[in-house]
């Protein structure tokens, strides 16, 4: 091991930060449980604890198949007893020294060929595509070298009591058959769930190998084959085996087949059973991930472990979860340039050239000496300086329900009506004016600006053409607004407002205004009465 944090550490961590960014996920392990471990576990201890899991499963399993045939055996098939009718060392030296050798040697050598086909997880190489192949096609390697030294068993076994009677023959081979093929269905499960931290790994790499029974359906029809299917055929034997070898008698014959089936009933259960929760597991994480995402969480994702369509609904779940942080990211952009309702208008409907006529309130807020500004300061320290400026006036105008229509170098214009209907948005622009104005003496002192605010009918839609194109407003209130901004600079108050606008704003609003002198804007034929705060 190498003392550099290796691939499967820093794709655990990232995995790792993934899902833990809620506490639910304590309830639902990124594996499915916990004893599978941690996502950010080091590939030296995943080795261990894989290792473990496999080993003490399929001595697990193998001791309960042992117990199981000699329950059949002495219990099941009474007649002729393994006890009385045979030499006391093949049943009480020889068959038990070879279940405790095949136990000892299986485990063994299955443990360290698994370890050897994983070793390119527990040294953190980036898995080739045999080494992926090695990962999905080991379950199936354990339950086949498994049901090999069953096999082995059942014909020694067969043998050496078929020569001191043959009616153990098929006893013999039918009983240990059964519990071989159940012990390899359990050690293939078990197996396929120990790994399922290094078949995250392989599948980070790159898509599953096909295989002979791919998918959920191939995996079911398996173990029920397997689990069930056969054990069904072994009852059907037995009744078989005693009519031909008549040596049973009826009471003998129901109390074998009772035992079976109740042995296949319990075994069928508890495989379906094992099996339907390593398929469940993979459907609660996604759940789990899906109900996050659902409260807003769009940094959930889930770990692809299976390599099923489940693994596929896992992979896709990403797969959306990353789409829509994109488009919530592209929402935000489109957001920022264009505004939050501009960009929530344009989602609902298709955005068309030309517009509509609507009552707004404008505010324009220009710099005072910008030009003198920029040639006495570093570009840095300006820019540092009107991003500060702009942050209050846009703070401002969105806790007044504005928009804030766009930058034109050191001014901005601000909209109160457009694209959002607003009751009278007299009251929010001249409120916002009049915060802006404190909040600029406060908080940036160096960047005096003049404020105008002017209201009445203008046409708000998108200008432009259909290749580019914004949304805007265009009326006599926005040159209104510009020219008090610009008229501002020189007064004391650095904020006007037309007198009308003032008028038609609520009782409240207009007690902090009082109204001044006429004057005729540049551009204008009749002179505007103005107002400043009071």
């Amino acid at each position: 091991m190498t003392s550099h944090p290796s691939l499967a550490q820093r794709l655990g961590r990232v995995l790792e930060r993934v899902t833990r960014q809620s506490g639910r996920l304590a309830s639902t392990p990124a594996y499915g449980s916990l004893i599978l471990g941690r996502v950010s576990e080091s590939p030296a201890r995943r080795r261990v604890r894989i290792q473990t899991l496999v080993t003490v499963s399929l001595l697990t399993v193998n001791v309960i198949g042992i117990l199981v045939a000699a329950l059949l055996v002495s219990v099941a098939y009474p007649v002729p007893s393994v006890f009385t009718d045979v030499p006391p060392w093949l049943t009480y030296i020889v068959a038990p020294a070879y279940a405790a050798a095949a136990l000892a040697f299986g485990s063994w050598w299955i443990t360290t060929r698994t370890v050897n086909d994983l070793r390119w997880a527990a040294e953190g190489r980036q898995p080739t595509r045999v080494d992926q192949r090695n990962v999905f096609f080991t379950p199936w390697r354990v339950a086949m070298a498994q049901l090999s030294l069953w096999v082995v068993g059942t014909v020694v076994f067969t043998v050496l009591y078929g020569l001191y009677d043959t009616d153990f023959i098929p006893r013999i081979a039918l009983v240990t058959g059964f519990a071989g093929v159940l012990v390899s269905t359990a050690a293939y499960m078990a197996t396929e769930f120990a790994l399922r931290p290094v078949a995250a790994l392989a599948l980070a790499a790159g898509p599953p190998p096909h295989r002979l029974a791919p998918g959920i359906m191939g995996r079911t029809m398996t173990v029920w084959m397997l689990g069930s299917g056969v054990p069904v055929v072994g009852i059907g034997l037995t009744a078989l085996i005693s009519l031909i070898l008549d040596n049973m008698t009826k009471t003998q014959l129901e109390v074998a087949i009772v035992i079976v089936s109740v042995v296949t009933l319990v075994f069928g259960f508890v495989l379906m059973w094992i099996l339907s929760w390593l398929i469940a597991t993979p459907v609660r994480v996604v759940r789990t991930a899906l109900k996050r995402v659902e409260d807003g969480d769009l940094k959930a994702s889930t770990v692809v472990f299976d390599g099923t369509e489940l693994g596929e609904l896992q992979r896709g779940f990403n797969s959306m979860v990353a789409g829509l942080r994109e488009r919530e990211r592209v929402r935000d952009l489109f957001g920022r340039h264009v505004g939050r309702e501009v960009a929530a208008a344009a989602e609902l409907q298709r955005p068309q050239l030309g517009g509509e006529e609507r009552h707004v309130a404008v505010l324009f807020v220009d710099i005072v000496g910008s030009t003198q500004l920029v040639a006495t300061l570093p570009p840095i320290e300006v820019v540092d300086l009107l991003n500060r400026f702009f942050a209050v006036i846009v703070d401002e105008v969105n806790n007044h329900r504005g928009l804030l229509n766009k930058f034109e170098g050191d001014a901005t214009l601000a909209v109160f009506g457009a694209p959002v209907t607003l009751d009278n948005p007299e009251d929010d622009a001249l409120a916002a004016a009049r915060t802006i104005m404190q909040r600029l003496e406060r908080e940036v002192p160096e960047c005096p600006a003049g404020l105008g605010v002017a209201a009445g009918q203008v046409v708000a839609g998108n200008v432009g053409a259909n290749e580019r194109f914004e949304y805007t407003v265009i009326g006599g209130p926005v040159n209104e607004a510009a020219r008090l901004s610009e008229l501002a600079k020189s007064t004391e108050h650095r904020l006007l407002a037309t007198a009308s606008t003032v008028a038609n704003a609520g009782e409240e609003e207009r007690s902090h205004w009082v109204l001044t002198e006429s004057v005729t804007l540049r551009g204008h034929e009749e002179p505007t009465q103005l107002a400043v705060p009071a």
